[in-house]
C-alpha cells in the first residue's frame, strides 16, 4: 500500500476518504479553495494545501495547481472523489504520466463511458440491454425529428457528454422536441463543451436502479448488489436504498450479470456504477450510463455488504487483493441514504448561509457523512449537499423507523435545508409501500 494520498475534492466526500486513509495509516493530504479553508476536511487532513480561489475552475478543477500540490507534499496517489475531475480522462492520464497512482478506473474506460452514445453502443455489443435510441448523435434538428418518429414518442433528449441528471429534456410530440433539442444542445455546449445530443425512448413510469461494480486488481469484475435511486427532483437523486424493493432475486441475478458484462467490456478496474432504468410494467431494464467513479450513495452498499468501498478502491489502486471473498458476496439487511441539502424543502432552490446550529443524530444503525459543522458557512460556489444521513436495519421497515427518528433528531439552523421534506417522505404511503417510481416527488408537490 502507498503511504500518502492526496484527495482532490472537498466537503463530505473528502472527509470520508480522509477517514479511511488515516485508519489505514496513509498520510492524507487535502486540497482546498480559499472559501473552504475552515471546513472540517481541511483540519482533519494530515496536511492541507490551498489551490486557488472559490471558483472551482480555478481551484478544484485546476489541474496544474493540484499536481503541484501533490509534488510539493510528496503524495504518492490521488483520489478524485466524485464530481470535479473524477471522470476527466485527461486528468487521470496526466496523474499517471507524472508517476502518481490514480485511484480510479483507467483513462480508456473513463473515455469509453464518458460519451453516452459510445457507451450505449459498447453495452449493446456486450449484450447489456439498452433502450431504443440513436446509435450516433442527432446531427441537427431534422435528424432528431426523424429519429424520434422511428423510436416513438415520448422521447428523452439527452446531452451525450452529460451526467448527474443534467442536460436532459422530455418531448411528447414533435413541437416539444423542437424546443427541447435546442435547449439541451445549448446547455450541453455551455456546460460540457460538447453539444452532441442523443434521442432515447422515454418511459413515463420508470424506476432508477443501479449496480455497484468493482474491478479487482487481478482483472476480475464483481457486483456488490443494486441500489434504488428513484426518489429524485429534476432528475437528481435525493434518496437511495439497498436492496431495491422492486428487484426480485431472479431480476437481481440478471441485473448483476449485466453490470459485470458492462465492466468487463471496457476492462474496468476500481469502483464504478452501472445505472439502469427499470420498467415496472414489464420487468425489463435498460442501460442508462456508467459512472466511472465512487458514487455519492456508496454508503448504503457498504452497510449491506459489510465493506469499506474507499478501502477497496485504495487496495485495487495499489494492486492488492480485496478484503472480502469475491465468491461469497451476499447482502444483509437494508440501508437507506437521505441527501441533506442546503435548499428549500418545497421548491428545492439553493439556500446557502452561515450554520448556527449543527447537531447530528446518533444511535444504532445511524451514520452521518457530513461536510460541515456549526460555525461553517455554506457558500453558493459548490453543490448544495450538506451531509448524507445513512440508516440501516435488519429489514426495510426497521431502516425506515430509524430514518424517521434520525431526521427528527438532526438539527440544522442557518441555511435552508430539506429535512422537512424527508420527514414528509418517510410518512408517504407510496414510499412506504416500496412501489414508487421517479415521479414520486412531483406527485408529493
Amino acid at each position: 500500500m502507498f503511504e500518502s494520498l492526496l484527495v482532490a475534492n472537498r466537503g463530505e466526500i473528502a472527509r470520508r476518504i480522509i477517514r479511511t486513509a488515516k485508519r489505514l495509516g496513509i498520510r492524507a493530504i487535502a486540497v482546498h479553495s480559499e472559501a473552504d479553508a475552515g471546513l472540517p476536511f481541511v483540519t482533519e487532513a494530515d496536511q492541507a494545501v490551498c489551490v486557488g480561489p472559490a471558483n472551482p475552475a480555478l481551484s478544484y478543477r485546476n489541474v496544474e495547481a493540484i499536481l503541484a500540490a501533490a509534488k510539493d507534499t510528496g503524495a504518492q496517489a490521488i483520489h478524485p472523489g466524485y464530481g470535479f475531475l473524477s471522470e476527466n480522462a485527461d486528468f487521470a492520464r496526466t496523474v499517471q504520466a507524472g508517476g502518481l497512482i490514480w485511484v480510479g478506473p483507467g483513462a480508456d474506460a473513463i473515455t469509453a463511458m464518458g460519451d453516452k452514445i459510445n457507451a450505449r453502443n459498447l453495452m449493446a455489443a456486450a449484450g447489456v440491454p439498452v433502450a431504443p435510441g440513436t446509435t450516433e448523435p442527432a446531427a441537427d434538428l431534422d435528424a432528431a425529428v426523424t429519429a424520434a418518429a422511428e423510436i416513438g414518442y415520448p422521447v428523452m433528449v439527452k446531452a451525450a457528454a452529460g451526467g448527474g441528471g443534467m442536460g436532459m429534456g422530455v418531448a411528447t410530440d414533435e413541437a416539444a422536441l423542437r424546443t427541447e433539442y435546442d435547449k439541451v444542445r445549448s446547455f450541453a455546449e455551455r456546460m460540457f463543451g460538447d453539444g452532441s445530443v442523443l434521442i432515447e425512448r422515454y418511459f413515463p413510469r420508470v424506476r432508477h436502479v443501479e449496480v455497484q461494480i468493482l474491478g479487482l486488481a487481478d482483472g476480475r469484475v464483481v457486483a456488490l448488489g443494486e441500489r434504488e435511486c428513484s426518489v429524485q427532483r429534476r432528475n437528481q437523486k435525493l434518496v437511495e436504498e439497498s436492496p431495491s424493493p422492486a428487484v426480485s432475486p431472479e431480476l437481481r441475478e440478471r441485473f448483476l450479470a449485466a453490470a459485470v458484462r458492462a465492466g468487463e467490456a471496457v476492462g474496468y478496474r476500481n469502483a464504478g456504477t452501472v445505472e439502469c432504468l427499470l420498467d415496472p410494467a414489464s420487468g425489463e431494464f435498460f442501460f442508462l450510463e456508467m459512472n466511472t467513479r465512487l458514487q455519492v450513495e456508496h454508503p448504503v452498499t457498504e452497510y449491506v455488504y459489510g465493506v469499506d468501498l474507499v478501502e477497496e478502491q485504495l487496495r485495487v489502486a495499489a494492486g492488492l487483493a480485496p478484503t472480502f471473498d469475491p465468491d461469497a458476496l451476499a447482502p444483509r439487511g437494508h440501508a437507506i441514504e437521505l441527501r441533506i441539502n442546503a435548499e428549500d424543502p418545497k421548491r428545492f432552490l439553493p439556500g446557502p448561509g452561515a450554520i448556527s446550529t449543527w447537531n447530528e443524530p446518533a444511535g444504532e444503525g445511524v451514520r452521518v457523512d457530513s461536510g460541515y459543522v456549526a460555525g461553517n458557512t455554506v457558500t453558493p460556489f459548490y453543490d448544495s449537499l450538506l451531509a448524507k444521513l445513512i440508516v440501516s436495519g435488519a429489514t426495510r421497515d426497521e431502516a425506515v423507523q430509524r430514518a424517521r427518528a434520525a431526521v427528527a433528531q438532526f438539527e440544522i439552523a442557518g441555511p435552508k435545508n430539506n429535512l422537512p421534506f424527508f420527514a414528509e417522505l418517510l410518512e408517504n404511503p407510496e414510499f412506504l409501500s416500496g412501489d414508487y417510481d421517479t415521479g414520486i416527488v412531483s406527485r408529493m408537490r
